[in-house]
């Protein structure tokens, strides 16, 4: 058995055009574009790349981007004045603040003052809560993007047993209420979780997001597992890699993401269409 790959590219630029078809339906009836303000505080080069290409993705839909970058040094004052700025902003519909920050601010602090209807990171300990009591609004990006995924290959997790490993409130903690609420069992791995090869033989559904190279042997991948690797690594070679070895996890999985090319192109996807839906709810709410 080879597993198919899940083409993550793909799909998320059959998101982005059905995301563009509607931020131009927007744009034609109430005047403006939607509006996504992307906050960058310092320079670290990786989270520049990161929202480059978040701005860009955002031009390329028709989503106004509004670039936010404040120097490293700035107080944590600073930038809690600038998001109750954007708060504010009737033009401006999605908020981002890039982690991670500078260790001078305390990012629950920064995440809970951006307006719960502007947090399309999904971050926002109300939208998490609405996420864990069965009612979401604005989801976690790479939980939601996931679910996308799964939904393109028909994967029905019904019942399914569904090992998740990492507990972040990024990625692992919303995967976990994404995963319940779609009506698998769930089973979420930590650095405390004894004997992490037993948990992940009897995943039906794996998904990886510990950030850690190649800690996931593939000879632990069940036959016939779909395995999700949300794991962005650079090796010392310059080489991406993801959390499990891919080379022999292939040979078990029916499918499997690579990386790169796969989860992380769904996330960007998946911040754009939160941005439109954040745009289109603010609207009814004027008119309600």
């Amino acid at each position: 058995m080879t597993a198919q790959r899940i083409d993550g590219k793909a799909i998320a630029k059959k998101l982005q055009a059905e995301t563009a078809e509607k931020s131009r339906a927007f744009l034609k009836n109430h005047g403006r574009p939607p509006g996504l303000a992307v906050v960058l505080v310092g320079n670290n080069p990786a989270s520049e790349v990161y929202v480059q290409k978040k701005r860009d993705a955002c031009k390329s839909v028709g989503i106004h981007s509004l670039a936010v970058n404040l120097p490293a040094a700035s107080s944590p004052e600073q930038l809690l004045q600038k998001i109750a700025g954007l708060n504010a902003d009737d033009s401006i519909d999605g908020i981002l603040v890039q982690l991670p920050l500078p260790p001078q601010f305390d990012p629950e602090v920064i995440i809970e003052a951006i307006a719960v209807e502007k947090d399309v990171d999904g971050f926002h300990p109300y939208n998490v809560g609405r996420l864990a009591l069965r009612a979401p609004l604005l989801r976690s990006c790479t939980p939601a993007g996931i679910m996308t995924l799964l939904d393109e290959i028909d994967l029905d997790v019904r019942g399914k047993e569904a090992v998740i490993v990492g507990a972040s409130n990024i990625v692992g903690r919303p995967m976990a209420m994404e995963l319940l609420l779609a009506g698998a069992t769930v089973t979420v791995c930590h650095r405390f979780t004894r004997n992490l090869q037993a948990h992940v033989e009897r995943a039906e559904l794996l998904i990886a997001a510990a950030g850690k190279p190649g800690l996931i042997s593939g000879q632990w991948v069940r036959d016939g597992a779909v395995v999700i690797d949300v794991g962005i690594n650079r090796l010392p070679d310059g080489r991406l890699t993801g959390d499990v070895d891919f080379a022999e996890a292939e040979k078990r999985a029916t499918w499997i993401t690579p990386v790169p090319g796969g989860v992380g192109p769904m996330t960007v996807a998946t911040l754009l269409q939160n941005t439109m839906t954040a745009a289109e709810q603010r609207v009814r709410q004027r008119h309600d």
